[in-house]
């Protein structure tokens, strides 16, 4: 059985792994220690896209809470495809497309167009 696991899920692998211990010559069967590699392997994956999505959800909180503090501040940033820098206060802060855009007069700025904050 292949151990690159990364393009399969839990499911599919344990499907798999069900389907090798059926199949299995009778006269030669599976190693245990390859059947418990297996199943750290399939755990340590498991725990990574946890952790993944784990640190996903911290930066989104993070992010909503550096917008949020920003409301009612002055900030300096420089508009998509501008050249010149604005100043403005910031109203609000909402969620679009998977991060948090600022609103700053008639302009949406996300928090990477931020050069400073007064």
């Amino acid at each position: 059985m292949a151990t690159n696991l990364a393009g399969i899920g839990q499911d599919q692998f344990l499907q798999l792994l069900i389907a090798q211990l059926k199949n299995q010559d009778p006269l030669s069967p599976v190693d245990n220690s390859q059947f418990i590699t297996q199943l750290a392997q399939l755990n340590t994956v498991q725990g990574l896209q946890d952790l993944n999505a784990s640190f996903s959800q911290q930066l989104k909180l993070q992010q909503l809470t550096q917008g949020a503090d920003l409301i009612g501040k002055t900030v300096e940033y420089l508009p998509n495809g501008a050249t010149d820098f604005k100043t403005g206060k910031v109203t609000s802060v909402e969620a679009q497309n998977g991060s948090f855009v600022l609103q700053v007069g008639s302009d949406s700025v996300t928090l990477d167009q931020i050069q400073s904050v007064r």
